[in-house]
């Protein structure tokens, strides 16, 4: 492609970092080149807790990703999640002066700093003020006010907020691998660009993404997010349990999930056997199918349960009409659309890619589905600039600014 331009993403995930690069050609189609991946070493839920071992590993994944591409990635759109990760509603309000009352993007601007004025603790930082809905006068549901006539703006918005360490850390592990950042992009918006169509959105929709340590809550309902809350359990959960039931190693714990597990010990054949590999000085056994199942379902019922808990706070039943979408690599588990579909009452579905315009096999999944949000948005939206060497506050306000202009 003689006009392409090349977009690359990292996805730091609980389990494993991502590196993904996509071109984008002349009339905007974006292709998926290739990706490179390495374990999420030096992390914990999310939050570095070893800089070494993160600068490694999200160096190996970058390396990788370049060998396999034949690109050199220089700055990335990073996604961010975690357990310190924070949302909350917020309202602002501003009068318009002008005396032939016409709304300007100035007047949008001003409402949404309004609402970005809210009491948060001094450790934390604003990363995203999306708009959902405006006002003007006494008309609501109002997308667009710009052009429209009125008195009195409003606008109601979905603040998110990370922990300032936290933010910085990862800032500083890309800064020490000599990238610099296109974009810092929570992870439930990433997602929503490759998994949720605009009607998902308009009619409302609930987007659970079951990660290694933790699973990731984020809803939408008129044509906007209005929701995002996590849960700290996730896939490595289900595994351990596992291991601690069948006295075996991690790795095989995950071996036998990924391989032979359900969601649902009733879908299984309880006549089915599987080995399992002896630990030092025990003899190798073998399990049914459904003795596996029956470790693994308590723990997914246990974390849909909390998701379902935190659900039924923050959304009505009629507002979610499209019911629920699962992602990441913990949803692939057989029986997991099953058991949500019972504990939900709601209608559920595995997440299906879209968005791109060609996407290896390989990477077709919804354990990429982060890294491919992250790319398809970086490829849609102009780099925010040169981000090295800069202090991290300045960055997120630059971010958080420049975000408040695109929604």
């Amino acid at each position: 492609m003689a006009d392409e331009t090349i977009v690359a993403a990292l996805d730091i995930g609980t389990t494993k970092i991502v590196a993904l690069v996509v071109s984008v050609d002349e009339t905007d189609r974006i292709f998926v080149l290739g990706a490179g991946q390495a374990p999420a070493e030096g992390l914990r839920r999310g939050v570095v807790v070893d800089m070494d071992k993160t600068v490694k590993s999200i160096q190996k994944a970058v390396k990788d990703a370049e060998m396999v591409t034949g690109t050199t990635i220089d700055s990335v759109t990073v996604g961010i999640a975690g357990e310190h990760i924070r949302s909350i509603n917020s309202h602002g309000v501003v009068a318009v002066g002008r005396a032939d009352n016409e709304i300007l993007a100035t007047d949008v601007a001003k409402a949404i700093e309004a609402a970005r004025t809210v009491a948060i603790p001094v450790d934390r930082e604003i990363i995203h003020v999306i708009p959902q809905m405006y006002s003007v006068d006494d008309q609501t549901g109002v997308k667009d006010p710009v052009g429209m006539s009125g008195v009195r703006l409003e606008v109601e918005a979905h603040i998110v907020t990370a922990s300032v360490t936290s933010a910085k850390n990862i800032y500083r592990a890309l800064e020490r691998c000599d990238l610099a950042i296109d974009h810092m992009v929570l992870e439930a918006l990433a997602l929503s660009g490759v998994l949720l169509s605009e009607n998902d959105t308009d009619n409302g929709i609930a987007v659970v993404d079951i990660g290694g340590d933790i699973t990731n809550l984020s809803i939408f309902h008129d044509g906007a997010i209005r929701h995002t809350a996590v849960v700290s359990l996730g896939g490595k959960n289900v595994t351990n349990d596992i291991a601690i039931g069948l006295r075996t190693s991690v790795e095989q714990a995950e071996d036998l999930k990924t391989t032979h597990g359900s969601a649902l010990a009733s879908l299984v054949d309880p006549e089915e056997m599987l080995p399992v590999e002896a630990m030092a000085g025990r003899q190798a056994r073998e399990i049914s199918c459904n003795v596996l199942a029956s470790i693994i379902e308590p723990r997914m019922e246990e974390i849909l349960s909390m998701v379902s808990r935190e659900l039924k706070k923050s959304a009505r039943p009629d507002q979610l009409t499209g019911g629920l979408v699962l992602t990441g690599g913990g949803s692939l588990l057989p029986g997991t659309v099953e058991l949500a579909e019972q504990l939900f009452d709601m209608p559920v579905r595995q997440g299906v890619i879209h968005g791109l315009e060609h996407v290896p096999e390989e990477l077709n999944s919804n354990r990429y589905a982060g890294a491919l949000g992250l790319a398809l948005y970086g490829a849609t939206h102009d780099p925010l600039g040169e981000t090295k060497g800069g202090a991290v506050r300045g960055l997120l306000r630059r971010i958080e600014n420049w975000i408040s202009k695109q929604f």
